[in-house]
């Protein structure tokens, strides 16, 4: 099906006037508890009105969203928006008018030196919502890793008064803890953070991948509203105890109020892992992309792809939409994300959920056949729909395929296709150097759905 089509109405002079009227679509919204028909109206940016039905004539336009799923406007908990100064940052611009991402959070591309820029190049990306996790190292992510070698650089009174300065734009602290950005500093880093985010009253985001340090010892440091991002690592960090169970260690910080987040992008994403996971019931609390100049380009794309990912493993329909909505929305603290309720801001996901056979791949470029692919039609963000915005070819430090390099050079309106169904084979991408993965001693085998 083609893009929900807009009509304009004359506004009705006795009754109030929407500026935007979204009918016909079945909403799914955890938050609210609404999952059907219902009508949502918009006026002055934000939602004035939900029903299952409202008079179009109301409407100075209105908006089909006949055979769509109608979601709050998706919250990225894990992304990298600091574009132009940093190894992975990108302009989320040419990725949310075709993801549904209208709130973006950044993980830890700022640290304390360079706060106040990013803080600047935020605002240049409204109407879309950014918030960030300021990184416990004061240079944040400015070169590929490496950032929490050195001690010097991780401050914790710096980041915490940081953090105080600017507390409607950073909502956490960022430590990527793994062998390639700690070093020799091992755990340090991270006990840094949580002593800064202690006194800001935030949580900590950790990154998690190949140890040292030992997975066990980071989540026995995390306490109830932390985050584990990179959750269905395969590498030597994983959760996984090498039977395929989950580790206590892992079950014992989720009972305790741990979240573990998927964070997909170009490294950290394993099939068996996060089957693995599923088998025992074990489903990530919260799916972001981490989005970034390599994940973009395949296989992680962007946080639709995940969200067809993680619905292929077992994970209802409900808490997939919860996970991109209401929990990160909670973790930022943001009031204006997340639900699709009266006074919020309009930001509104059209999707289709498409029927077929996708085969969609982790970053070990291991396949999957997926029935089902969210397909985004629309994206309104306080009440505007986002235009088409065309993407930019990455830095030149980043590695592309043939196939990947081709995608700049489509017609802007084959870009709002996933791009999953662009890149459909493992030679489209650029094979990365990882760990493992390896559970109980065997390889993959393929998901059944």
């Amino acid at each position: 099906m083609g893009p929900p089509q807009r009509q304009p109405y004359p506004p009705a002079e006795s009754s109030p006037r929407l500026d935007l009227l979204v009918v016909g679509g079945e909403v799914v919204d955890p938050a609210s508890g609404r999952r059907g028909a219902y009508d949502i109206g918009a006026r002055d940016g934000r939602i004035a009105a939900v029903a299952a039905s409202l008079p179009r004539e109301l409407a100075s336009q209105v908006v089909d969203a006949r055979g769509c799923l109608v979601l709050p406007g998706l919250v990225d908990l894990h992304t990298h928006i600091l574009a132009g100064a940093t190894y992975w940052g990108i302009d989320p611009r040419p990725l949310a008018w075709r993801s549904g991402v209208t709130t973006w959070v950044d993980a830890g591309s700022a640290g304390a030196y360079n706060a106040s820029a990013f803080r600047q190049l935020c605002a240049s990306y409204a109407p879309l919502r950014s918030k960030a996790f300021l990184n416990i190292s004061l240079i944040g992510l400015v070169a590929e890793t490496g950032e929490a070698r050195r001690g010097e650089l991780c401050d914790p009174g710096l980041c915490a008064a940081v953090l105080q300065e600017h507390k409607e734009l950073f909502v956490g602290v960022k430590c990527r803890v793994d062998r390639n950005a700690v070093g020799d500093m091992g755990l340090e880093p991270l006990r840094r953070a949580l002593r800064a985010a202690s006194v800001a009253g935030v949580p900590v985001m950790a990154h998690i991948g190949a140890g040292p340090p030992a997975i066990g010892e980071v989540l026995e440091l995390l306490r109830p509203g932390d985050i584990v991002t990179h959750c269905a690592t395969g590498q030597s960090m994983s959760v996984l105890a090498p039977d395929g169970r989950p580790l206590p260690a892992a079950l014992a910080a989720r009972e305790r109020g741990v979240l573990f987040d998927v964070g997909h992008g170009s490294g950290a994403f394993s099939f068996m892992v996060a089957e693995a996971m599923a088998r025992f019931g074990f489903f990530p609390d919260i799916i972001s992309s981490d989005a970034h100049q390599r994940s973009i380009l395949g296989p992680g794309f962007d946080l639709p792809t995940c969200m067809s990912k993680v619905l292929a493993l077992g994970m209802s329909l409900e808490d997939v939409v919860r996970a991109v909505t209401a929990r990160p929305s909670g973790v930022i603290k943001e009031a204006d994300a997340g639900a699709l309720e009266v006074g919020h801001a309009a930001d509104f996901a059209l999707f289709e959920l498409q029927e077929g056979d996708f085969d969609l791949f982790d970053v070990y470029l291991e396949p999957r056949r997926c029935q089902r692919l969210f397909v985004n039609r629309a994206t309104f963000a306080s009440g505007t729909l986002l235009a088409p915005v065309p993407p930019s070819p990455p830095a030149p430090w980043v590695a592309l395929t043939a196939s990947q390099r081709a995608l700049f050079s489509r017609p802007p309106e084959e870009l709002q296709r996933p791009w999953a169904t662009l890149l459909t084979t493992a030679d489209c991408f650029v094979p990365q150097d990882l760990e493992g993965p390896v559970v109980g001693g065997t390889r993959s085998t393929p998901l059944e759905t």
